[in-house]
């Protein structure tokens, strides 16, 4: 556990050279000075804080962790060195970097049921799913510009399809309902009251509940996910004909109109897994990846419909991204509280290159940091959201935000962590800021 450095025998000193990639003013001078060896990453970080302030009066304290050969620091220097089994009598180089550490939780945004979906990826909205059968797009905390009618079961998951597009954005949905729906809708709208709007193609093809969706990098298509064990590659853009339209009335305050919505087929399935497809992401152009409850990873080739890669896990999964280092490390969850990243590109792809097991419950979502190689997200039945480091086995800080399971989790805008649960909130923690 750690300490704040100033208790305990502190007649054993340890000879430290401080160093940093971080820029002025950060920059510490580079001599070496000598600490207690009882300190914790607390004491280490009043120290490199004291030396900047005696060059800048005006330095305001901040939270710095500390790397060691690579590796971050989370226990006493003396038990580290002892652990590492490094030498205290050479002088020992430390980097710093700033400490990730959440520096504000927004007011939760409210739902009418469990919130089962989020997706961050644009900087200038958010988009959930929620229980009640609705999508929903928010421009900040509390604020809901756009509701997406037209499912009948719980919406399952969400995808936003060209995130950095024109004003009008479009987005996907998949439900319980067995159909996935497609949306079109300005991103820039500021009204206060939130319009609702019904989607304007419905995929149809599923024999069970969609569990899963995910766009393409182009956008051209999605993939989705589904208990018939199945993953279903559709287009987003083709064109609508005058044969696969169906009717369906838009509520206005003045009356009733009709609106064309278009139904669409499934371009070709990827047949392999033998139960429920819980999680599909598609990262490049012809790789898809997904997971499933039959315990297997597989690494699909969009336009062959064959796998290259078949990981065997011995859980029933719910959660899967790609991310890291070079975005190849496979993360993934499932029904037990270990979190779990393999490197496909290693000989034995089938052990697992990382394990993290803080949580006490399920896990049942995971996202990367798109811009780091070190960061990733998890959110579990136990309720709380916990960040990641690769460089230590224990979590950088953890969200405690949720009353009930905590079903999804997301980035968004680079520093804020998105989370939905069975408490019916959207919790939004800003500040957290990994570069």
């Amino acid at each position: 556990m750690d300490t704040d450095g100033n208790s305990g025998d502190a007649s054993r000193v340890v000879h430290v050279r401080f160093i940093t990639k971080l820029d002025r003013p950060f920059k510490v001078p580079n001599s070496s000075i000598s600490v207690a060896s009882n300190f914790t990453r607390f004491g280490l970080s009043s120290v490199v804080n004291n030396l900047i302030q005696t060059e800048n009066p005006d330095w305001e304290v901040e939270p710095f962790d500390f790397l060691i050969n690579g590796e971050l620091v989370r226990m006493s220097l003396e038990n580290f060195l002892l652990a590492k089994g490094i030498s205290a009598e050479t002088i020992l180089e430390i980097e710093y970097i700033r400490a990730v550490v959440p520096r504000k939780e927004e007011e939760p945004s409210l739902h009418d049921d469990w919130v089962s979906a989020v997706d961050g990826s644009s900087p200038r909205f958010f988009l959930t799913g929620c229980y009640d059968g609705l999508g929903r797009v928010w421009k900040a905390a509390g604020v809901c510009t756009h509701i997406l009618e037209g499912h009948s079961e719980p919406v399952s998951s969400v995808s936003i399809i060209n995130p950095e597009g024109a004003d009008s954005v479009t987005v996907a949905t998949a439900s319980k309902d067995r159909t996935l729906r497609l949306w079109k809708f300005n991103a820039e709208d500021t009204r206060r009251n939130p319009l609702k709007i019904s989607a304007f193609k419905i995929l149809r093809g599923h024999r069970a509940s969609v569990q899963s969706v995910a766009a393409q990098t182009s956008g051209n298509m999605i993939c989705s996910g589904s208990w018939d064990c199945t993953i279903n590659l559709w287009q987003t853009n083709e064109p609508v004909s005058e044969f696969d339209t169906v009717s369906t009335k838009k509520r206005k305050t003045t009356g009733q109109a009709k609106e064309s919505q278009s139904e669409g087929e499934a371009v070709s399935s990827l047949v392999g897994h033998t139960q429920c497809v819980s999680s599909v992401k598609w990262p490049e152009r012809e790789t898809i990846y997904s997971a499933s409850w039959d315990h297997s990873i597989r690494r699909w080739n969009a336009e062959t419909g064959k796998d290259s890669l078949n990981i065997f896990c011995g859980k029933a999964l719910n959660c899967l991204d790609i991310g890291g280092e070079s975005s190849a490390l496979v993360a993934a969850g499932g029904s037990d509280p270990i979190l779990k990243i393999w490197d496909p590109r290693k000989p034995g792809t089938s052990a697992p290159v990382y394990q993290f097991s803080s949580h006490t419950s399920w896990v049942t979502a995971c996202k990367w940091h798109e811009k780091s190689w070190f960061h990733l997200i998890s959110a579990s039945h136990d309720g709380k959201v916990m960040l990641w480091d690769l460089r230590t086995a224990w979590p950088l800080f953890v969200i405690d935000a949720h009353k009930d399971k905590a079903l999804c989790a997301d980035w968004w805008r680079g520093d804020t962590v998105l989370s939905g649960g069975a408490d019916s909130k959207l919790c939004m923690t800003s500040g957290a800021s990994v570069l």
